[in-house]
């Protein structure tokens, strides 16, 4: 994983990540944006097994709603090819891909 990749990773992930265990999923998946789905869909799932909310009347309140929203928007974003990685070809697009058009031919006014 080059210099460019690991800030990417980190830019999307949060500057607590564990260098070794990037490197170590880089490694076995190959794709930035597979490894950077891959540890938001874990992190969510661990969200999701804890309690959503704790309410102690007139102590204290803590919600994780927002947080597992903001998760799932992330998640979403980058499934959607949103922020490209620097280990991806430029606009995105595999190099066996075909890209096809079609035109419309019009006939022209006679004069």
């Amino acid at each position: 994983m080059d210099v460019a990749t690991r800030a990417w990773l980190i830019s999307q992930l949060g500057t607590n990540t564990d260098l070794t265990d990037l490197e170590a999923r880089y490694t076995r998946l190959g794709k930035a944006r597979a490894v950077a789905l891959e540890i938001l869909n874990q992190r969510l799932a661990d969200l999701r097994a804890q309690v959503a909310s704790v309410n102690l009347s007139g102590v204290v309140s803590v919600t994780y709603t927002e947080n597992i929203k903001a998760y799932e928007r992330q998640i979403a974003l980058l499934e959607e090819g949103g922020s490209p990685a620097p280990d991806e070809p430029a606009g995105g697009s595999d190099d066996d891909t075909v890209l096809l058009g079609s035109f419309q031919l019009v006939e022209r006014r006679r004069r």
